[in-house]
């Protein structure tokens, strides 16, 4: 069944869906570090750790890095080997390294404060489509998707989407995003 015939071709149905998602996650979201800020470079440095790996395991490592580098310039400013010893046990030393790079950028060509714009986030090292949509949304509070397996398999199963390509996902989830985009995208993740 295509998504334009079930939940999402509707407003009111993405409404209702959204409604219950919300009041869901109202009642059941967990307390992070990343959940009690704003700041875009805190919120980017939680996005980039959660990469393959499990919540619980971040915590204790996002609090020592953010201690160690509090904002992007002490970031860009840091020697890579203290970045990656910062990084010790959490694996997949390329999100460090991408981070490092990115920092960088963000330093010299964007006066420190990440883009919030999708090409010039896109340009950065290490972020791709999903966290192009993570960091819109929750950082600059923007109408996007961050879709990734979970988020598909979640809208596939709500609205009975049998082929659950990106764009297809993409489409369904649009509707859901039209108020408080930054709740809906931690609520599906």
């Amino acid at each position: 069944m295509s998504p334009a015939k079930k939940g999402p071709g509707t407003t009111r149905a993405a409404e209702d869906f959204r409604r219950r998602l919300l009041s869901w996650y109202s009642a059941h979201k967990r307390d992070l570090p990343w959940r009690q800020t704003d700041d875009a470079y805190r919120i980017w440095v939680a996005e980039v750790m959660l990469v393959q790996t499990q919540v619980d395991t971040v915590v204790p490592y996002y609090k020592r890095f953010i201690e160690r580098f509090p904002n992007v310039r002490a970031l860009a400013a840091a020697n890579l080997d203290d970045v990656l010893k910062a990084w010790e046990g959490l694996g997949y030393y390329a999100r460090a390294r991408n981070l490092h790079r990115a920092a960088r950028v963000v330093a010299e060509e964007h006066g420190g404060c990440l883009p919030g714009d999708a090409e010039s986030l896109r340009a950065l090292p290490g972020i791709g489509p999903y966290m192009t949509g993570a960091l819109l949304a929750i950082v600059f509070d923007q109408q996007t998707l961050a879709v990734d397996g979970n988020v598909r398999r979640v809208l596939s199963r709500v609205y009975d989407i049998v082929e659950p390509t990106h764009a297809v996902v993409r489409e369904a989830g649009s509707r859901l995003v039209s108020e408080r985009p930054r709740d809906v995208n931690e609520a599906l993740m």
